[in-house]
């Protein structure tokens, strides 16, 4: 969706409020792809700072499927994003206070767009069932927070692999 901003780019003192509803399905951030189980409409004021610059606020609420990233269960990521940002006319030079312009089109500024770069901005780096998530076993593959699956989970010092050769190569029968 695009939202026509000349009016808050060319009035001074303008300031004018939206609400859009948000097309988005799922997010990809080439990790994977998280489909939005629950979604706000995206609440926008746009703020006319002087001619040709704007700065745009707003809020929104989404929760999206994914899996943990130690365990494979499936965990819900909620994000409340709150967003600032001064955007400029496309005749304005560049502004070094301007944000990012990927989400702009001439004077129409791209919602989807828009939205994608602050999921991607606040995305997290791990996606944790719990803060305690202990994983898989590495032998059998068992979620080890259902329990212990027996497994021998020892590994041997590396550095003692001579010393156990030896030993293996001279026992007694």
């Amino acid at each position: 969706m695009l939202i026509h901003l000349s009016d808050v780019l060319t009035k001074e003192d303008w300031v004018e409020k939206a609400e859009v509803p948000l097309e988005m399905t799922g997010f990809d951030n080439g990790q994977g792809f998280f489909p939005v189980t629950e979604k706000s409409p995206v609440s926008f004021t746009f703020t006319n700072l002087e001619e040709g610059k704007a700065r745009i606020e707003g809020t929104l609420k989404l929760k999206f499927s994914a899996v943990c990233d130690r365990c494979l269960t499936e965990v819900p990521v909620e994000m409340e994003l709150s967003f600032q940002r001064q955007v400029t006319s496309p005749e304005r030079e560049e502004d070094e206070d301007a944000d990012d312009k990927s989400f702009m089109e001439g004077y129409q500024l791209n919602v989807e767009r828009f939205v994608y770069n602050e999921i991607i901005g606040n995305w997290p780096a791990k996606i944790l069932c719990r803060e305690d998530c202990r994983g898989l076993c590495p032998k059998c593959g068992q979620n080890l927070n259902m329990g212990d699956c027996g497994c021998d989970t020892f590994v041997p010092d590396p550095r003692m692999a001579v010393i156990q050769d030896i030993f293996n190569r001279y026992k007694e029968v």
